[in-house]
């Protein structure tokens, strides 16, 4: 299998980041990202707990991009194709 097809999530075209997810592994761990927080927002009411919320928020926001830097596609600065 060629390199490029192990990625989980391709390079935004334009920009700097990721995209969608492209295979299967990636729509997984976007819906658990999704799904702890949306947990998180139960548990740690924003309204009542900003802090912890936020808190929270960051701690799984820096996981999913860490997953994201591993297996996803190298990012830099993209114009387009």
């Amino acid at each position: 299998m060629p390199e490029s097809d192990q990625f989980w999530f391709p390079a935004k075209t334009y920009g700097w980041g990721w995209g969608l997810p492209v295979r299967w592994q990636g729509w997984f761990a976007l819906a658990v990202y999704v799904a702890l927080a949306v947990l998180g927002s139960v548990v740690w009411h924003p309204a009542r707990d900003a802090f912890g919320f936020n808190a929270y928020m960051s701690v799984i926001t820096l996981i999913f991009v860490g997953v994201c830097y591993l297996k996803g596609e190298p990012t830099r600065w993209r114009w387009g194709k």
